[in-house]
């Protein structure tokens, strides 16, 4: 393996969201094109990540990437027929483009290796079919945290050392410390405890948990306030809920931001208590590079970031009370606040760092990328 080789790499992502998962595809697209490598990103032009790539520079081709039928198959197919010989590895993302390019690859005669990047901790079928796609179909297989490629080899029969695991990486050019009046100040926040939550606006992620436990809070604090950051299917919902809860002068929602290091600096708690089969959420760790005390569940890869008691708060999932009795807990202890803060942003700096994520990344793909022709 050459570590001076510059390879072509080529994402697929037919997800069509835009949440941490397609922002890492994202990011670290253009983070080996910083190192010199040629990536392209396939996906359908409608997708939120076609479209922002193309802001960003990054090459994107427009293929119905949507489900698995025989339209996609073909486009897919004709578009391989025509590069495959000028790829050097495919990294898949999705079950749909995942699938649509291993059954593409039966049918050709050579085909690039295809890495597969296993984003969520849902729980992956044992038919043979499935153990196929995850096995035979690629050449390796990442996962987002090192509990996820624990979960697979003990519930699926993968071996170990066909999977490593890579967490998103954090960019600490841009989450780092920042002075909390001057935040507030930069967006008009009032002064007084803030509590925040930075996701997607999706019944999984925990907003309806945190709202009840805000609620709880206010009876004690009136002087406390919730800040959303996010959009998402569900905002409507909540912003509903909300206003039935009485809290809609208390709650303030911001929608989708593209400068959130800006805005977490301003909170004194960060709270993500997702139920839901994820990686690990990049906000967590955002939140965590900027220095914040955070409160979330054990779910998904979760554990390797947040160590219970040492770099945040672990409370059970679909639990207000608990969410309630964490925030209680630092806000009356602010040398504790203050430790689990500081260990947090320094174990996102030694480990979830933008540059590890790409090293590693960058590893695999020239070890498994295809033999260069002599």
């Amino acid at each position: 393996m050459s570590l001076d080789r510059k390879l072509h790499i080529v994402h697929t992502e037919s997800s069509g969201g835009w949440g941490g998962q397609d922002m890492r595809v994202l990011a670290e697209s253009v983070g080996l094109i910083e190192r010199g490598h040629r990536v392209t990103i396939v996906t359908a032009g409608r997708h939120r990540l076609h479209q922002e790539a193309l802001k960003l520079g990054v090459p994107t081709v427009d293929l119905p990437l949507h489900k698995k039928r025989l339209k996609d198959f073909w486009a897919l197919r004709r578009w391989l027929v025509a590069n495959a010989g000028d790829i050097d590895i495919i990294n898949t993302h999705s079950s749909t483009d995942a699938w649509l390019t291993a059954v593409v690859g039966l049918t050709l005669g050579t085909m690039p290796p295809v890495l597969r990047t296993r984003h969520v901790s849902t729980p992956i079928s044992l038919r043979a079919s499935t153990r196929w796609l995850y096995q035979r179909a690629i050449c390796h297989l990442v996962t987002t945290g090192e509990a996820l490629r624990l979960s697979l080899h003990r519930d699926n029969g993968i071996r170990l050392a066909y999977m490593t695991s890579v967490p998103t990486g954090t960019d600490l050019r841009r989450f780092t410390p920042r002075d909390r009046a001057e935040a507030r100040r930069l967006h008009g926040l009032a002064d007084g405890p803030w509590i925040g939550i930075l996701a997607m606006l999706s019944h999984f992620k925990g907003h309806r948990d945190l709202f009840a436990a805000f609620k709880t809070l206010r009876q004690s604090q009136p002087d406390l306030r919730l800040l959303v950051i996010g959009d998402g299917p569900n905002r409507q919902a909540f912003e509903t809920e909300v206003q039935a809860l009485g809290l809609a002068d208390a709650v303030r929602f911001i929608g989708y931001v593209t400068d959130a290091e800006t805005w977490l600096p301003a909170l004194d708690i960060f709270v993500h208590p997702s139920s839901g089969d994820e990686g690990v959420p990049q906000s967590v760790l955002q939140a965590m590079a900027c220095g914040l005390p955070v409160i979330t569940t054990g779910v998904g890869g979760l554990p390797d970031a947040v160590r219970n008691d040492e770099t945040g708060l672990v409370v059970p999932k679909h639990d207000p009370a608990a969410i309630v009795a964490a925030i209680t807990r630092l806000q009356q202890d602010p040398k504790l606040a203050a430790r689990i803060g500081e260990a947090g942003r320094i174990h996102i700096e030694t480990n979830f760092s933008r540059e590890v994520m790409l090293d590693r990344m960058e590893s695999l793909f020239l070890r498994h990328a295809r033999p260069r022709a002599s």
